[in-house]
């Protein structure tokens, strides 16, 4: 069954869009499949609840953060970092 994945930023445009591009790329490369949605972080305390993971490039709720598990981006963005959040992301769903 194919896990689900919630890629957030502040607004849900602009680095969440990166992060989404960088992740199909990574999830086909691993033949990975996942369903991925994008969206805001003031979407988050609605939505995350029907998800198995959240990937976020801004600080996430602990409420939230206690329930899903979040794994935080920002390395994808800066390049420092990126290979280990990637091999979390990679843990998280197979």
């Amino acid at each position: 069954m194919k896990k689900k994945v919630l890629v957030i930023c502040g607004t849900g445009v602009a680095t969440s869009t990166i992060i989404m591009s960088k992740l199909q790329q990574f999830l086909t490369e691993k033949s990975i499949q996942a369903d991925l949605k994008q969206s805001k972080v003031s979407d988050v305390l609605r939505i995350a609840s029907d998800y198995d993971l959240v990937i976020a490039t801004t600080l996430v709720p602990e409420s939230i953060s206690s329930k899903v598990r979040v794994i935080n981006a920002v390395p994808i963005l800066t390049g420092f970092g990126k290979d280990e959040v990637f091999e979390q992301i990679e843990s998280a769903l197979t």
